[in-house]
This record gives C-alpha cells, sequence and structure tokens, in this order.
C-alpha cells in the first residue's frame, strides 16, 4: 500500500529518502564525469600536453583588454589544463598551395608585392609605388623556400656571414662591389663593413662621428638610430657593440633584398620609404637620425620628407647627413646644399659640427631645438606649428604633413628633456605615461611581470632553444616589458603596438628600445623567413572580430623561419582556435600551463603535385 507523504513524514522515513536521493544524485554525477573524459578525446595527437610547469614565486598582474596591466593577485595558473577541457578533435581541411608568383614567391610581401594596385596609381613620383597597398581579401597561399635553403648562420656569426641559398640575389655584389658593402665566398654572403660612405669601413666611420662630436657618447645619450636608406645595415650592425639599437630602414627597390641581408644577419630592419605617408613611428622618437647617401630629396614637396624627420626626432636629437652636398663645390651639389641650409633654418635645427675626414669624405650633424625660443623669433613663420594632436597611432596611414610637430611636454605642460642615459631609462619612468594617478604602479607591475613571466616560465620551462634565437617580434608590445625582461639575451625584439590597442609606443622608445605601429590584418613590412621568434600576449580578443584568424597564421607562418617559434599566450577559446590551422601548416604545438600555446615551423612546403587535403 502507497505511503502518503503526510504518513511518510509521521513514520519519520524521510531521513532515508533524503540519503537515497543524495546517492543518486551523486552517482548520477559521476557516470556523466566519466562520459565527459571518454578515450575519444584522449587519442588526438594533434595537439600536445606538457607536464605542469612551477608558477613564478610572486603575484602577476592580469591582462586587461589593452594589453595594458591591472592589479591582480591571481598568479599563473599552477597545473597544466585538463586534456578534457581541450577539444582535441577540432580540424580544419585547407588544401595550401605555394604562391603562384614565379621566382618571385619565394620573397612574396603582399601589401608591398600588389602589382595590380601599383599598375593602377596615378603617380610615381613621390615613391607611391613603395608603400603599402593591400590586396582584399589577404592571400592564403604560402612563400615557397629558395631551393638550398638552410638554417640560418647563427649570431653574432651572421652579422659577417650569411648562407648566399638563404637569400640568392648577388645583384648588391655586382651593383656596389666598389664599395665593399657585401662579397660572395663560396657558399656564403661575407660583409666587410664597407659602404659608399664608409671608405675605411664601418668601424672608423663611426669612430669619426664620434670624434667629430663627442657629446655622442653611442650607448649613453645615443641609444635608439634611425638609419635612412640602410643599405645592408652594417652601421647598425657594428653599433651593436656600443648598446646602441639602430632602426635600419630602405624600400624594397632595385637594391636588391637590402632588408633581407639585414634580418638575415640578425640586424635590426624594416622595409619603409619616406614617401607620401607618414612613417610608422611616433613623435619624438630617436636620439639620432642617420642617413649616408641614402637619396632622399629632403627639400622636395615643399619639404615633407625632412619635417616627417624631425617629427621623429627626439628635442635636442641630432641628424647625421653624409652625403656629397655636404662636402663637393659642383653646381649640381651646391644648389642642394643651398636649399638645405634654408629648409634646416626653417626648422631651427642647428648645426653643430661639419667635416671631411681623411677620405674626402664628409658629414654635417643638425640638432634639433629642445625649446620653442627659435621657432617664436622666425620672420616667417613657415613652416608653422602642426596643431596639438587628439587621437592616437596618428602615423598609420596617415599623409606627410607641412608643419613642424610640436614638442612633448609633461602631464604639467612642460617641455620634456633628454631621456634618461642608457641603461637607467630601460627601467626608469617614462615621461609620456599617461597622468592617471596609478599609471607608474601599473607600469611597475608590468615590469616586474615580464620579469618574473620570462625568467621563470619563458626562459626555464618552455621548449625554446634560445641559441637559435636572434630576430623576436613581440606583436602585441604593451609597455615593451617583454624586450625589456629579454635585455641581457644576445637577441633583438621589434616591439609592435596595434592600431587597436592602447597606444604605448612613444612608452616603448622612451625606454630605449624599438618598435612600430602595425594592424595584423594586413602583412608585416618584412620579407619572409626573417624572424626567429613571434610573442603574441592576448593579441586575439580584438583581432578576431576585424580579420580571420587563419590569414593571420599564414602572415606568421610567411614571416618565421622553418624551425622558429611562435609563443602565444592566451585564452582558451583562442587557443582552440588557431591551434588547427598552425596543425594543418605542419607546425608542431605544444601547451604548457593551459594557457601558453608554443609553435614550432618545419620545413614543409606543399609540393607542386600535392592534391591532398592538409589537416
Amino acid at each position: 500500500m502507497p505511503i502518503s507523504v503526510q504518513n511518510m513524514f509521521k513514520e519519520r522515513k524521510f531521513p532515508f529518502l533524503f540519503a537515497f536521493s543524495f546517492l543518486l544524485i551523486s552517482v548520477t554525477i559521476l557516470l556523466f564525469s566519466y562520459s565527459s573524459s571518454s578515450p575519444s578525446l584522449l587519442l588526438s595527437t594533434n595537439f600536445q600536453v606538457s607536464d605542469p610547469l612551477p608558477p613564478p614565486p610572486r603575484p602577476l598582474p592580469s591582462r586587461s583588454p589593452n594589453n595594458v596591466p591591472v592589479s591582480s593577485t591571481k598568479p599563473v595558473s599552477k597545473t597544466t589544463a585538463a586534456a578534457s577541457d581541450v577539444d582535441l578533435n577540432v580540424s580544419l581541411d585547407i588544401k595550401w598551395e605555394n604562391c603562384q608568383l614565379g621566382p618571385l614567391a619565394v620573397d612574396y610581401i603582399p601589401c608591398l608585392d600588389n602589382w595590380k594596385a601599383i599598375k593602377e596609381l596615378k603617380s610615381r613620383r613621390r615613391m607611391e609605388h613603395r608603400e603599402r597597398h593591400c590586396p582584399k581579401p589577404s592571400p592564403r597561399c604560402l612563400a615557397p623556400l629558395p631551393i638550398g635553403y638552410k638554417v640560418p648562420v647563427h649570431w653574432p656569426k651572421s652579422r659577417d656571414m650569411i648562407w648566399y641559398g638563404n637569400v640568392p640575389h648577388p645583384k648588391l655584389v655586382e651593383y656596389k662591389k666598389e664599395q665593399n658593402w657585401v662579397r660572395k665566398s663560396g657558399d656564403y654572403f661575407v660583409f666587410p663593413g664597407g659602404g659608399t660612405q664608409f671608405k675605411n669601413g664601418v668601424q672608423s666611420y663611426i669612430d669619426f662621428i664620434h670624434k667629430t662630436l663627442p657629446a655622442i657618447k653611442w650607448g649613453k645619450n645615443i641609444r635608439v638610430i634611425l638609419d635612412v636608406g640602410c643599405g645592408v645595415a652594417s652601421f647598425g650592425g657594428y653599433l651593436l657593440d656600443k648598446d646602441v639599437i639602430t632602426m635600419s630602414f630602405a624600400p624594397k627597390d632595385e637594391h636588391e633584398s637590402q632588408i633581407q641581408f639585414a634580418l638575415e644577419r640578425g640586424i635590426p630592419a624594416i622595409l619603409s620609404v619616406i614617401g607620401t605617408q607618414k612613417l610608422t613611428f611616433p613623435d619624438n622618437a630617436y636620439d639620432l637620425i642617420h642617413c649616408a647617401r641614402c637619396r632622399v630629396h629632403w627639400d622636395g614637396d615643399g619639404g615633407k620628407p625632412l619635417l616627417e624627420l624631425n617629427r621623429v626626432l627626439k628635442p635636442g636629437g641630432y641628424f647625421i647627413w653624409s652625403a656629397t652636398p655636404v662636402y663637393r663645390d659642383d653646381e649640381r651639389d651646391s644648389k642642394v646644399w643651398k636649399s638645405m641650409v634654408a629648409l634646416t633654418t626653417s626648422l631651427c635645427w642647428k648645426i653643430v659640427a661639419k667635416t671631411v675626414d681623411s677620405t674626402g669624405v664628409g658629414l654635417v650633424i643638425y640638432q634639433k631645438p629642445s625649446s620653442y625660443s627659435c621657432y617664436k623669433q622666425r620672420k616667417e613663420k613657415l613652416p608653422p606649428l602642426c596643431e596639438q594632436k587628439t587621437n592616437q597611432n596618428v602615423s598609420w596611414y596617415k599623409p606627410l604633413s607641412y608643419c613642424i610637430s610640436r614638442l612633448p611636454v609633461d602631464r604639467m605642460g612642460n617641455l620634456l628633456r633628454w631621456s634618461t642615459p642608457w641603461p637607467q631609462r630601460l627601467s626608469s619612468k617614462p615621461p609620456s605615461l599617461p597622468s592617471e594617478p596609478d599609471a607608474e604602479d601599473i607600469f611597475i607591475e608590468d615590469t616586474k611581470h615580464w620579469a618574473a613571466l620570462v625568467s621563470e616560465v619563458y626562459l626555464d620551462g618552455l621548449a625554446i632553444s634560445l641559441g637559435r634565437i636572434r630576430n623576436v617580434i613581440d606583436m602585441n608590445a604593451g609597455y615593451g616589458g617583454f624586450a625589456a625582461a629579454l635585455i641581457d639575451q644576445p637577441l633583438w625584439v621589434m616591439n609592435v603596438v596595434p592600431i587597436d590597442a592602447q597606444d604605448t609606443l612613444s612608452i616603448i622608445f622612451e625606454r630605449g628600445l624599438i618598435g612600430v605601429y602595425h594592424d595584423w590584418c594586413e602583412s608585416f613590412n618584412t620579407y619572409p623567413r626573417t624572424y626567429d621568434l613571434l610573442h603574441a600576449s592576448f593579441l586575439f580578443k580584438n583581432l578576431k572580430e576585424r580579420c580571420d584568424i587563419i590569414d593571420l597564421a599564414v602572415e606568421m607562418d610567411r614571416i618565421l623561419r622553418p624551425g622558429g617559434y611562435l609563443l602565444v599566450q592566451d585564452t582558451m577559446e583562442n587557443i582552440k582556435k588557431l591551434n588547427p590551422v598552425l596543425r594543418s601548416l605542419h607546425w608542431s604545438t605544444t601547451l604548457y600551463q593551459g594557457q601558453f600555446l608554443v609553435g614550432e615551423k618545419g620545413f614543409w612546403r606543399p609540393s607542386e603535385n600535392d592534391n591532398r587535403k592538409e589537416t
């Protein structure tokens, strides 16, 4: 006879029913947990999961959406994410193909090799054809390897010699044979340190500059340099010994592969041109700018090219110009010199030195003013002072301006002075930190965060061979803390501030580091196979709303050298999306601590007759 609820309570049988219900629920939960971790999810070999790594000993600041750290007491995860938490069965059926561009495919740079867009340009007078013209949609083909490609020569040996087969372009050997830029020796290109203006070698030239103006104290007052029209970047390469980091740049032009030579050597360099658009650097970035026969018409277009140099040069910074108008008296050179005198006078640049060395090569050294007094005293206010800037990343796809950029001020409106000497400036409070009360604390926490993470996880725990790493990109650099933490390693970092992130690039330069603005929905201004390590810390949050992760993976595959690494710290959601794409490119991938994805690129390229769907 059924027992009523009333009788059940009366007879006090509810404790038994309660216990029985609890047992039934527990069994159900156990059965569900077992089924959710079934062996079918653990059999995939597309993703390796490492053993747990010890966490850093101190709490690390978390990252906000714009990559600026915020206070947090949450340390890096102490355990590796369980395999059941990662959907390892996700795969992509992608048929990868090599770029069909004939012999040009091995050096393909989508935004600089868009021949269709270049042919439609109305003019090439101001170097428009050397600027960015990105194809839409982004190409999803792969740059093939040069025949005979080898693992690059390691630094520091690579500064003086590289494999010929990795950059098989002998045009410069013949074109510049009298100037000793580069020679071919057996299976190698050899770089003897010569150049158009370096008749006694680049080291002698560097010493000559210091002797001419002792105030230029390499590696102290002068830490960050821009070398315009750098050739094969020997000037910047030899300054590395003096704790000077040089952003060498030149266009992709008839001086075949000069930037590719520089990067293969392990010297910081980027493809760029002073044409119609601003350089992708912030205002007041460089301690010194150098031009040795760089073939830029500084007085062209009303002087806009030199005004652009003035924009990126720090107050009190130097411009060194070593060119024939400085030391030759023929009609053409004299005309150029007079024009340069008029232009630099209008900018209030002061000549602090002008001389000729024992070989007959001369140079002039200008200094940018550090106050407004000269500007106010000009009889003609041309060029005018620029309007106050109000938006960030103002140099990305922006036209050159006919105005003098304003001098930087602190939060109180006072003019900023020369940076703290190197190496103190790396950890000192950057002058352009935001004015918020906790800005300095956030900066300090960010520095501590990266020091701990790099020391105790990146260097000690991850399966990355540092001996093979020289060229590094931090794809979402923030304050440059990752690069600062690696400062004692034999490598250099290109710090990239994405255009949709907080504009921190001025802070990066104030720390004595280098970097650029960039939109990772487009290709980067570099040749294929030019970086050893790509680092991406919480990069994908904003990108996934604007571009496809497959396109970014193709770009990372393009710029990374075979044997190079990708190091991603991100949410598991984004890692799950990226991993299958990397695996389809035949990369090996490993997951650490549930948040660090390490990818290693191999030498695989699609064969001509490969019709398989790569997964």
